[in-house]
């Protein structure tokens, strides 16, 4: 039998590495890049905080102050990841051969619908070079949204010339 143990905390401040109980208030930076899930900085005073923003080089940044969950919130969300784990690994076994197309035709895979096609760094860059502004993160989605409309009517168009290879003349 398989036993399981509680965690004590809910997670450790980025900062000083101390715990952060359960249904505590915490705090998170205002900028966008430390928020994210998959970076998920968090801090257990604004003194970390504060410790945290010349180290990141934050021009404005504010901390927001958020509560922890309790420890059965905690429990349910981890099971519920967990469930959706074991759902996608399962699904991800079953492999069903496609059928070939009769002509070529323009696939779209989810998973590339959602993945950043430009290069983020060199997209701020010019931005902050041409007029000096700051760029959201999420112009990256936006701007990736229009590459893949031109890049689909590429397609189509060197489809409809009986080509297989995208040329410059087929963006338009």
């Amino acid at each position: 039998m398989i036993e399981t143990v509680s965690p004590t905390y809910w997670r450790k401040c980025t900062s000083c590495k101390k715990p952060i109980a359960f249904s505590k208030v915490y705090w998170v930076c205002s900028v966008s890049t430390c928020n994210r899930q998959r970076t998920g900085l968090i801090f257990c005073s604004v003194d970390c905080f504060d410790a945290h923003v010349p180290v990141l080089n934050h021009r404005d940044a504010g901390a927001f102050e958020r509560r922890s969950p309790t420890q059965v919130e905690f429990e349910a969300a981890k099971k519920s990841a967990e469930a959706k784990e074991v759902s996608y690994k399962s699904a991800s076994v079953q492999v069903k051969p496609a059928p070939a197309p009769a002509k070529p035709v323009a696939l779209v895979v989810p998973a590339v619908e959602e993945e950043v096609l430009v290069v983020v760094s060199k997209m701020k860059d010019y931005i902050r070079q041409r007029a000096g502004m700051n760029t959201s993160d999420a112009v990256s989605y936006a701007i990736s949204r229009y590459i893949r409309r031109w890049c689909d009517r590429a397609i189509q168009n060197a489809q409809a010339a009986g080509r297989q290879t995208v040329m410059d003349r087929d963006v338009r």
